[in-house]
């Protein structure tokens, strides 16, 4: 990454604090979001199986309120720490997304629901990546 590539405010971050502790930053961040994840995993998990016994066995349905627990948890950490609610938005749909796109060849069948579950959280962690280098600036602060 050029400084060419950077916004005015996320160069000035660099010089100010050095790329090394830059990056540290967004490691961290990032880490703690996925720990804010499984937290709204573990802590909502129960509340849906409580509130929507028929859920158990539907994969697609299962897929998505698991990735909005995720979301709670993630959103709740990232408001806490300061972010914008568009930030959380952008966070939220790349968690979602995955998932999303796996529905198709998940009713097609050409995709177990284990295949959906295990590669939908898989490439969660990658789209979250991207969602803060996209939106990097306001993740450097």
């Amino acid at each position: 990454m050029t400084n060419s590539t950077l916004s005015a405010s996320t160069t000035a971050t660099l010089h100010r604090h050095g790329r090394g502790r830059v990056i540290r930053h967004l490691v961290t961040h990032y880490l703690e979001m996925v720990v804010a994840m499984v937290v709204g995993m573990v802590v909502l998990g129960p509340v849906w199986s409580l509130a929507l016994p028929g859920l158990s066995g539907h994969v697609a349905a299962e897929s998505l309120v698991m990735a909005t627990d995720m979301a709670i948890g993630m959103g709740a950490w990232m408001r806490f720490r300061g972010h914008s609610w568009s930030a959380i938005a952008v966070m939220s749909a790349a968690m979602y997304l995955p998932f999303v796109l796996l529905l198709v060849p998940y009713w097609a069948g050409a995709i177990t629901g284990g295949t959906l579950m295990g590669v939908g959280h898989l490439l969660m962690l990658p789209a979250m990546a991207l969602a803060m280098l996209w939106r990097r600036s306001e993740y450097v602060h």
